[in-house]
């Protein structure tokens, strides 16, 4: 084979041009930048579960592609659930972690996941081939491509590996000149709805401000986390995955593609939500509240951002995974995709059996959510 894979435990053993050249079309959540702040705020390595493992492939010596990666020692921050197969492998004194995974800590976004170095040939099988001699070599279970985009997911569906489908839910962007003329499409009892919703904000005395580029401060930053610390203790009894030093390294290295939504009551700042965007997406990403306010999280992670989106002219917002109520409020449902390749043949055989029994459900799912949007019929 001509093709070789190497991996390297750093993001700053690529330089900075080289991979974000490569993933230019990838967001702001796969910028060096913000691999660099994850590892270097140590909010992955260490005892997090997240040891960088990223994939180099050369072709008779020169780079031709990069794909993030990580060694998993369990399942959470991935959003592709995971955890019956890694139930299934301790029922037969099997190992399940660690694995291997392509995708972003903490993000489930459908991005480009695979980085085009160079313009020599290369064939997906070939690069498949050596993924699975990865993980046969440093004795992993398994390897997973989380959150694929389209092309690549119709370049490397037609492999042997298992192909997964999930879905999120996504507003999109029809060239509305503000917020009143996306309501306009809406059925009149949504309308209603949303603008009863968005009063009744108003009612608590609470006012919303957005932040971003050089109106947003390091102070801001400081509150968004105090509450994203709060609001993880509460629902999950740590503080967060993200340690403080990564939002300090972020506001500092990608401030202009930072958004923040802060809700104020009585002049006091009460609520904040976070958000991540560049010319085409926008990605709601972390909510957190000191107090509760009755409707506040709707207004200041689906409102705010639609407003924001239609200000900026951006076409798509990704709101964050799961949440079927995202629907009523113009969020149409979308597909997502991962590939997945267990190195034990009969375990990777249930898990494709499963997956494709699992696949109809999922679109049937889809589909029946589709009959839910709010959308007046000649929108629909």
């Amino acid at each position: 084979m001509s093709l070789s894979l190497c991996t390297f435990n750093s993001i700053s053993n690529i330089p900075h041009t080289t991979w974000d050249a490569a993933f230019a079309h990838g967001g702001p959540c796969l910028r060096h930048a913000f691999l660099s702040c994850l590892e270097s705020s140590h909010s992955v390595g260490g005892d997090s579960g997240w040891q960088p493992r990223h994939i180099a492939w050369y072709k008779k010596g020169d780079l031709v592609a990069l794909m993030p990666g990580y060694i998993k020692y369990h399942s959470y921050g991935e959003y592709i659930f995971d955890h019956s197969w890694a139930d299934a492998y301790r029922r037969y004194g099997l190992e399940y972690y660690p694995k291997w995974i392509n995708a972003i800590p903490f993000t489930p976004v459908t991005q480009q996941r695979l980085g085009i170095v160079s313009d020599k040939e290369i064939k997906p099988h070939e690069l498949l081939a050596t993924l699975e001699q990865f993980v046969i070599e440093n004795s992993y279970s398994s390897a997973h491509c989380l959150f694929l985009n389209q092309d690549e997911i119709d370049t490397f569906k037609s492999s042997t590996w298992a192909h997964r489908t999930s879905v999120q839910f996504e507003w999109h962007n029809n060239q509305y000149t503000d917020f009143e003329d996306y309501l306009s499409v809406l059925t009149a009892r949504r309308r209603r709805s949303i603008n009863k919703e968005r009063k009744h904000i108003a009612k608590q005395s609470v006012h919303i401000e957005r932040k971003f580029a050089e109106h947003l401060t390091q102070a801001d930053m400081d509150f968004f986390y105090q509450c994203y610390q709060v609001t993880y203790l509460k629902r999950s009894g740590h503080n967060g995955y993200l340690t403080r030093a990564f939002f300090e390294q972020l506001f500092a290295t990608c401030q202009h593609n930072i958004l923040l939504v802060i809700a104020y009551q009585h002049a006091q700042p009460v609520g904040s939500a976070f958000y991540l965007y560049d010319d085409n997406v926008l990605y709601g990403r972390y909510w957190g509240a000191l107090t509760d306010v009755s409707g506040l999280h709707f207004e200041c992670c689906y409102y705010q951002g639609i407003e924001f989106a239609i200000e900026q002219g951006i076409e798509r917002f990704n709101p964050g995974t799961q949440g079927e109520h995202k629907i009523l409020r113009g969020f149409a449902p979308t597909t997502c995709h991962s590939l997945h390749y267990l190195a034990h043949p009969q375990m990777h055989d249930a898990v494709q059996d499963f997956v494709g029994r699992e696949r109809p459900a999922i679109e049937q799912y889809r589909q029946e959510c589709e009959t839910l949007l709010p959308f007046k019929q000649e929108n629909s």
